[in-house]
């Protein structure tokens, strides 16, 4: 937030179009005072911002999805060791305390995002050099990221600093730390001027690039989230308007939405891109400049041998709660691994072993990168917004908003009929519970489960075993180097 330089990023031209956009490599750093000149330069800049998203790797290995996996009931830590990765094992256990854990990735990541789009709606307005198509798409865009990392932020910590313009040397010492009483209003005031100006598609050279119905998806999301049965009605207008734009559909077989050659298929909503083109090696571990999906790595299976998959480090094993869970679905095999029922196949057991892993993004033997560090250019893009999870939240916000039942469990029922099972027949809140089961059985093992129970308040029922605490667990404590840094701007959350 306080950087004076920003590192500016160029496109690369590459054969295949699905991951064209967001393909960057940094060229050098140039003082913003000589740069927001010309369109091509806000265009890099505007890159610069999306390509936050891909951040796996700062301060640790802190890769968003899998450690909310970790913190719910559908994972545990995993790794060599009880020694391996701590902050891993701290999630898991609800042990973090303000020195430990992933929390200062997660603020250096989303912060960092923030200042790029803050910088960029600042400086847009003064290039002569811009048509009005671009400014309109571009503005609306950065909004759409702003609100993205804002939404992460509170949801992992609760009360954060509100901050929407660059601020000066000394801003950082002046900040408000606030809760979600002022923090969702511009989340959703973003979302709203997002969404009025984002195109509904956009061109195979652009995918990965917000759209009118990435933003109405994550709007839904974000009044779902705040749990408050006022706003479900206007959280399934917004999903609705998903559904009803008749752009997207469901994979007709399941097993295909995380296959490699399926990515921004017809289902997707929402993706972050990730590349093996812009190869990296270990020197560049933290510093964003890879372009690579490093917990694909983290969740395959300690010194694999055998056919299909490569070798991983065996984080994030999945629970035998999920695994009780989904017996006899037709998702199970497209979700989990059996390790046990692999032929001709050896691994490592590793710290809390179950003989089980994630299967959807499973490290896959045609997909391993010919060069640099394997394990820091896996090319496997995260679907951060599912057509199927938009059906999902629509049936809900319907039946909590007291509106047509008969609609919700239509949009239940083709989740399930995809699978091959039977309609769901139940009203009320036996509704409701059953679309929350169809969640954690569809959603299982994309980062969805841990949020889902905090925002339902089941995460008491759920995670008790785990170490999870009340009025205390739902969030991550504010990492102790940034209330020093803070001056006393920041404090701690509640026991902590």
């Amino acid at each position: 937030m306080r950087n004076l330089i920003i590192i500016i990023f160029s496109l690369l031209v590459l054969v295949s179009c699905r991951k064209e956009f967001l393909e960057v490599e940094p060229v050098g750093r140039v003082l913003e005072s000589n740069y927001y000149q010309t369109q091509e330069q806000a265009f890099e800049a505007l890159v610069s911002a999306y390509d936050v998203l891909q951040w796996t790797d700062q301060s640790g290995y802190t890769m968003f999805r899998p450690l909310m996996d970790v913190a719910s009931d559908d994972c545990h830590a995993g790794g060599s060791d009880a020694s391996d990765q701590p902050s891993w094992v701290a999630t898991d256990a609800f042990d973090c305390n303000p020195d430990l854990g992933p929390q200062h990735g997660f603020w250096t990541k989303y912060y960092k995002g923030i200042y790029r789009a803050n910088l960029f709606l600042e400086k847009i307005e003064g290039i002569e050099d811009v048509s009005p198509q671009f400014k309109t798409r571009t503005i609306a865009e950065a909004k759409f990221l702003r609100a993205k990392f804002y939404f992460d932020l509170i949801r992992i910590f609760g009360r954060v600093p509100l901050i929407t313009n660059v601020l000066g040397s000394d801003g950082y010492y002046t900040v408000n730390q606030t809760d979600g009483g002022e923090v969702y209003p511009q989340i959703e005031q973003d979302l709203n001027e997002a969404i009025a100006d984002l195109p509904e598609t956009v061109a195979s050279n652009e995918l990965g690039r917000a759209t009118k119905g990435a933003a109405q998806a994550l709007m839904g999301r974000v009044l779902l989230f705040q749990n408050d049965n006022s706003k479900m009605g206007s959280a399934a207008d917004y999903l609705e308007d998903v559904v009803n734009s008749n752009l997207y559909s469901l994979e007709p077989f399941f097993g295909d939405i995380f296959a490699p050659g399926n990515e921004h298929g017809v289902e997707s909503v929402f993706e972050i891109n990730y590349s093996d083109n812009s190869i990296a090696d270990w020197w560049m571990f933290g510093s964003g400049r890879g372009e690579g999906n490093v917990g694909v790595q983290f969740v395959g299976m300690r010194d694999y041998s055998g056919p299909t998959y490569a070798t991983g480090w065996g984080f994030a094993p999945v629970s035998l709660s999920l695994v009780d869970f989904m017996e006899g679905d037709p998702r199970f095999e497209h979700t989990i691994i059996d390790a046990s029922a692999l032929q001709g196949a050896t691994y490592t057991p590793g710290y809390q072993n179950t003989g089980y892993f994630v299967r959807k993004y499973a490290p896959l033997q045609e997909n391993t990168a010919g060069d640099g560090a394997i394990p820091l250019n896996w090319n496997n893009n995260v679907r951060e917004i599912r057509y199927a999870d938009v059906l999902l939240m629509a049936a809900e916000a319907l039946v909590r908003s007291g509106g047509d039942e008969g609609r919700a469990r239509g949009y239940l029922n083709q989740v399930r009929s995809r699978v091959g099972l039977q309609d769901a027949t139940s009203s009320g809140n036996q509704l409701l519970e059953d679309i929350y089961k169809e969640r954690r059985m569809e959603l299982a093992c994309e980062g969805h489960r841990f949020f889902d129970l905090v925002r339902t308040d089941k995460a008491v029922d759920a995670l008790a075993d785990k170490g999870f605490v009340p009025n205390k667990s739902e969030v991550f404590p504010i990492p102790q180097s940034e209330i020093d840094l803070s001056n006393g701007a920041l404090t701690q959350n509640n026991g902590y």
